[in-house]
């Protein structure tokens, strides 16, 4: 007898439904299970044995019978633990010791050996993938289920163990239904980092401000101890919180990735990634053979900080270009590719040398100049060009440090927040979100020069600005604009813009 239980597969971002096919026939003893299926699948086969043992069932291997599980689609990649419930299920339909309609009906789960249910990540894009397929209820383990339960028309049901599923399926017991919770994002959250508490840099503060309102990249350089960590930690302070389709993006990477947990199920602040200056260029990227999200994706509407720049692979460095650029990372593996969205504001911060006293009056330089030029030289020409606000973090006295309080992250966020509505107003029939999005076309349609000629060719002479250089200047200097509340760019609004082109090559 043939049954079919429905489950599904993660693929890249997205989920696939899969049909769990369970035959079972006369004939010497045998639980194959094909389709694809990974080690942790294969070994679902001693889980499932036990679990339905420990149920009071009658086993797999406790009789003489061919078992053949076939998961389908064959062609994608089955992984994970997750086929466990809907396999077992399928082989008590199968050898009629429980009855039920699979037609409506996903299941997920990994299996204990006592029949206890564990939870699983991907939850979140399978359960868009059950809605879309058509199915009216999810079963799920303990603790999923407020992940999934921000969807509309689709049951959210969660249990304990196989026998919980069992007699739920059987009409003798009723399962926990997960209803819709969603938390509000809190504008008044505590952060680690308050731009109240920074003393002086106040050309910092103003980049970073720019930044946060129109999604530009930033590099920031200056001696060691004169903030540039501090100013990257605070710049998470004055993003505005996620909007809902954003938050259903960034929770989907975070739900594939099993990083979310059950106090922070549904994200509404924004993501900073910090990665350490060690860290590999699969890791940043994303990779794998069958490949996965990396810390770029993770930072996906958020903030990625790299401390120590220059200390980073040259691998690592260098790849940065394209996400930079498209706003996406493709990631192409020999049975896989897959492109994953990579919408962040980079922040990267480095020493002058490597020492870190170069042009510091407080200290003396060590560095030959080889060394300084060396060190220089690992951040690659085309990669400066694609970073919009260059900062010089300078080394702060005595009066600077002890002054009064500045304005507080929560006053510079108002600001960002209605440049922000500014640009979604402006982008509202398009998928940009920020100036920085902007393509050559929304750049023409969405930016007046015609006033600015003469600034612009003595800026672009000056500079010596490439054309992507040229656009990013308009972008900013658009940015700029938009918190003053101007209509059109004015020629104070690029002088400001041209404060945060690099001098040199840093």
């Amino acid at each position: 007898m043939s049954v079919t239980v429905y489950s599904a597969q993660v693929v890249g971002l997205e989920a696939r439904p899969i049909s769990v096919e369970v035959d079972i026939s006369p004939g010497l003893h045998i639980f194959s299970i094909v389709g694809l299926a990974d080690k942790e699948i294969q070994e679902s086969r001693e889980r499932i044995g036990a679990a339905i043992k420990n149920l009071g069932g009658l086993a797999p291997h406790k009789k003489s019978q061919r078992v053949i599980v076939n998961l389908a689609p064959a062609d994608i990649k089955k992984e994970g633990p997750a086929f466990d419930l809907p396999i077992a299920l399928g082989y008590l339909l199968a050898s009629n010791q429980l009855s039920f309609d699979s037609s409506d009906k996903l299941f997920l789960g990994e299996l204990g050996l006592d029949g206890s249910l564990r939870k699983v990540t991907g939850v979140l894009p399978i359960a868009i993938a059950a809605q879309v397929a058509g199915f009216k209820k999810i079963i799920l383990p303990k603790g999923n289920g407020q992940e999934a339960s921000i969807l509309e028309n689709l049951e959210i049901l969660e249990a304990g163990s196989l026998g919980e599923v069992v007699e739920f399926l059987a009409g003798s017991r009723e399962l926990n239904r997960v209803s819709k919770t969603i938390k509000e994002g809190n504008e008044e959250i505590a952060h680690q980092v308050d731009f109240k508490d920074i003393k002086g840099q106040e050309t910092a503060k103003r980049a970073l401000e720019i930044a946060a309102a129109g999604g530009h990249n930033v590099l920031m350089h200056g001696p060691p101890g004169s903030g540039k960590t501090l100013l990257a930690q605070a710049l998470i302070s004055i993003l505005p919180p996620l909007a809902f389709e954003e938050s259903l993006e960034v929770t989907k990477i975070y739900s594939v990735t099993g990083l979310l947990n059950e106090n922070s199920s549904f994200l509404t602040t924004r993501p900073f990634r910090q990665p350490h200056h060690t860290s590999s260029h699969v890791s940043i990227i994303g990779g794998g053979t069958y490949p996965r999200p990396g810390e770029i994706t993770l930072a996906h509407r958020g903030v990625l900080f790299l401390d120590e720049f220059p200390e980073f692979d040259r691998r690592v460095i260098e790849a940065l270009r394209q996400p930079l650029e498209d706003r996406v990372v493709t990631v192409a593996r020999a049975y896989s590719t897959q492109t994953f969205p990579a919408k962040f504001i980079l922040v990267a911060a480095m020493n002058p040398c490597p020492c870190g006293n170069f042009d510091n009056p407080r200290q003396e330089c060590v560095c030959p100049p080889s060394v300084v030029a060396k060190y220089r030289r690992k951040i690659s020409g085309p990669l400066i060009d694609r970073i919009d606000l260059h900062v010089e973090v300078a080394s702060q006295n005595f009066e600077k440090i002890t002054s009064a309080e500045g304005t507080p992250s929560s006053k510079i966020r108002e600001g960002v927040a209605n440049a922000r509505l500014i640009q979604a107003r402006r982008f509202r029939n398009s998928d940009i979100k920020t100036n920085s999005e902007m393509r050559l076309t929304e750049i023409k349609k969405n930016i007046k020069t015609d006033h600015l000629r003469s600034v612009l060719q003595m800026a672009y002479d000056k500079y010596k600005l490439s054309a992507r250089s040229y656009h990013r200047l308009l972008k900013v200097a658009r940015t700029i604009a938009d918190l003053a509340g101007l209509e059109e760019i004015s020629p104070d609004n690029l002088s400001e813009a041209l404060l945060f082109r690099p001098k040199q090559n840093v």
